[in-house]
């Protein structure tokens, strides 16, 4: 296990901390996070900080196609790399105390308290610092509305303790902001409008053309003031600014009210964008309290839902909630041309993009805590796609649909060959999330067109990108990346031959149901191809041990548990060269045991325990995809304690900064994890079969969890503790379901004993 990195006080409903860690100021900063699904930024200070730090504001949708082609660029790679790009920083709000700026990097100070509350999304801080012979306490707090998703309020108490003081403060929109990774410090905005009316400062800026023929955004930030002195211009380039001029006096505060509307050109056209903003900014005038007021009833109302209460163990309740809070945070499925984003609006890594990791992680999630709209949108947002799917298909020289792997457009805009062109198994959860939806809501309506259209298409890939092998007589797939990312180019990935066969069983089942309703055809030719495909697919496996093996010639390596690394050298991907990583035999995420969890309903529970133990052993876990899944089969296994273990990590990813990378930013899709571990596996619910069914355990360091979950037009709700099961329906019609085995009736209320079984299948 790799060594933790705690910064903030544990607390159930809180990130809470009064220490200043200026060595790890980025953490801190991703840590304390807030977005409202429209916008976001990391837990940055309002004022100047000079010391090393991330400043990041992102705004969903608006990105850049940045030129990917080098010296080795080859036929069929992406033309250009898709990036999220970091946004207006309409934070800002520089102080000044007897004309001296206060830098927190420098600057002695005491009191100091930082403190963002999940309950309602709002970051509170403040710090007490001595300028002369004046002591000032500086209080922020902000948030941004889930309710009115432009606006951003941040409010600014100031008040001196002791002696009098003159204090200034900049308000600033600034777009001199660049990428981490931006080349020769590139930019990638400039301005096209700025001007002060009245009590509304405002800033229009575009992204720089491109080559590829990707829209250009237009971003106008408004500002409006609420405070006793009247701001003074004092602009800059790419900057509009005010400034606000007080003599503070001692226990006298003062109080500045900073309010932001943000608008894009993915909503509304540049030249309606200053009127639009106008207009929002003098239309939300409420007061700051009833402002919040609206704030707290929205998220109550969310986590009425989807709260997860788990009594016994803070550490746990702080984990899962934190999880939860920053993925509605990041989307709540309001609009259907966005999707899931891995580090959400926390950071640049990964560009920010689509990954495959919202089919195979969110998904599951929101059908449980979410309309069923939000995963409706999530399959409608691949099938607008494709049509570029099939283009990315093409470049390879192949037939049928491609999914990317990372994306704004559906374009493949990923620029490392061994994810790109070898992580092909990402094809085969796109439509594996057709049928945990259909599975899971009963809705048939969606995959008898849209649904058939995009698994047809992937069956077409599949089909075109196996070869028969005349020697064994096997259909296989070689030259690969499967889920495990410390192998590259191998044959024959178990997972991955397994799901492609898959998709083409599931195709033809689909398409033989609802062929009279189908907007595509299957020829006859085709279907038997397929079928020979499915007859025949290669599955590497070994009798002896009883396994399935993940690729030919895995067990050639030198086969070795982790616990015999040396501590000091985890994470390996931080530690270690990429040619040493590749040739051991230590896994980064679940790879057999992934389809094991897809398809648990396809395998024996001796399969799944001897392909566990065998496995997880070598899993090192640096993905934070992994925990998650190997919580879910240890708990269906009985092994609690590792269950729990591996729950801990999932939970506590970020929090406890688990692989040594969130400084970089959150790791949103794989948040989830939390709440997959708690409800498939602790409490161990299955709805693959189309019959829902659960049966709890406990761990042993909880007293007791709880959670609500949508299903088929249901609310349940469901409570664990030491002694018993009680399943609730809160709404909706009469429910056959299965508990511990045992098939029921749920009429309104039923509670069983616990039964803490070795095992429950």
């Amino acid at each position: 296990m790799n060594k933790v990195q705690r910064l903030f006080e544990i607390d159930p409903w809180k990130i809470r901390t009064t220490h200043l860690d200026k060595e790890n100021r980025r953490l801190q900063e991703s840590l304390t996070s807030i977005g409202n699904g429209y916008m976001g930024m990391r837990g940055n200070f309002e004022e100047s900080y000079s010391g090393i730090h991330h400043q990041g504001t992102y705004l969903a949708g608006i990105w850049f196609p940045d030129k990917t082609r080098v010296g080795w660029w080859k036929n069929g790679y992406p033309e250009y790399f898709g990036k999220v790009i970091n946004a207006m920083d309409f934070l800002q709000m520089k102080l000044y105390v007897n004309d001296h700026e206060i830098d927190l990097a420098v600057d002695e100070l005491t009191d100091f308290d930082l403190e963002l509350n999940m309950e309602n999304g709002v970051l509170t801080r403040s710090f007490v610092v001595t300028i002369d012979d004046a002591k000032v306490r500086f209080t922020f707090q902000r948030f941004l509305s889930i309710v009115k998703k432009e606006l951003a309020v941040i409010q600014l108490t100031a008040e001196s303790l002791s002696g009098t003081a003159h204090l200034k403060v900049v308000s600033k929109l600034d777009n001199n902001v660049q990428n981490v990774d931006s080349n020769y410090e590139e930019m990638f905005w400039f301005e096209k409008n700025r001007g002060h009316q009245e009590d509304i400062s405002f800033l229009t800026t575009q992204t720089v053309p491109n080559n590829f023929g990707i829209e250009q955004f237009s971003v106008t930030g408004a500002m409006k003031h609420l405070s006793s002195s009247t701001g003074l211009q004092q602009d800059a380039k790419l900057e509009v600014a005010e400034s606000f001029s007080y003599e503070l006096k001692a226990n006298q505060p003062i109080q500045l009210e900073k309010r932001v509307v943000i608008l894009t050109s993915r909503d509304v056209p540049e030249a309606e964008q200053r009127e639009t903003a106008t207009a929002l900014l003098n239309e939300y005038d409420a007061s700051y309290e009833d402002l919040l007021a609206e704030q707290n009833s929205a998220w109550a109302d969310r986590w009425a839902l989807a709260d997860v209460l788990i009594n016994g163990d803070d550490e746990a309740q702080q984990g899962i909630r934190f999880n939860i809070f920053q993925l509605f945070s990041t989307y709540y499925g309001e609009d259907q041309r966005l999707n899931i984003g891995p580090k959400g609006f926390t950071g640049e890594k990964y560009g920010g993009a689509t990954y495959w990791d919202t089919e195979a992680y969110a998904v599951p999630m929101y059908l449980g805590i979410a309309d069923p709209d939000v995963t409706k949108n999530l399959l409608k947002y691949r099938h607008n796609q494709l049509a570029e799917a099939q283009h990315n298909a093409r470049q390879q020289g192949l037939k049928g649909a491609l999914y990317p792997m990372v994306t704004f457009t559906g374009i493949e805009c990923h620029n490392e060959w061994e994810i790109t062109f070898e992580e092909i198994h990402r094809n085969g959860t796109i439509a594996h999330a057709i049928y945990n939806y259909t599975t899971y809501t009963g809705d048939e309506e969606y995959i008898q067109k849209e649904g058939l259209e995009v698994l047809t298409e992937i069956a077409r890939f599949w089909a075109d990108r196996v070869h028969f092998s005349k020697r064994q007589q096997k259909y296989m797939i070689h030259g690969v990346t499967g889920p495990n990312e410390y192998e590259n180019n191998i044959n024959n990935n178990w997972y991955t031959n397994y799901i492609a066969s898959w998709v083409l069983s599931y195709t033809l089942e689909n398409y033989n149901k609802y062929q009279a309703q189908a907007t595509v055809t299957i020829t006859p030719e085709e279907q038997a191809k397929w079928q020979d495909i499915i007859d025949r697919m290669y599955y590497p496996t070994d009798e002896e041990l009883g396994i399935f093996v993940q690729h030919d010639t895995f067990l050639d390596k030198d086969l070795m548990p982790t616990s015999e690394l040396d501590p000091a050298e985890r994470p390996l991907n931080q530690h270690w060269s990429w040619d040493k990583i590749l040739r051991s035999c230590f896994i980064k995420q679940a790879d057999v045991l992934q389809g094991i969890y897809y398809f648990g309903d396809q395998f024996t529970l001796e399969e799944k325990r001897k392909n566990f133990e065998f496995y997880e052993p070598m899993t090192v876990h640096e993905s934070s995809l992994s925990a998650s899944v190997h919580s879910i089969l240890a708990a269906e296994l009985g092994l609690t304690d590792k269950s729990m273990e591996m729950y801990q990590r999932t939970a506590r990813l970020d929090l406890d900064n688990y692989n040594n990378d969130t400084d970089d930013g959150l790791h949103i899709t794989s948040m989830t994890g939390s709440w997959l571990a708690i409800v498939h596996g602790f409490a161990q619910m299955k709805t693959s079969t189309g019959e829902l069914s659960f049966a709890p355990i406990l761990p042993k360091e909880w007293e007791n969890y709880s959670f609500h979950v949508n299903y088929r037009g249901r609310l349940l709700a469901v409570a664990v503790n030491q002694k018993e099961v009680t399943i609730d329906l809160k709404d909706g019609p009469a429910l056959a379901m299965m508990l511990y085995g045992k098939e029921i009736t749920l009429e309104n209320t039923l509670t069983v004993s616990l039964k803490q079984e070795e095992s429950h299948v």
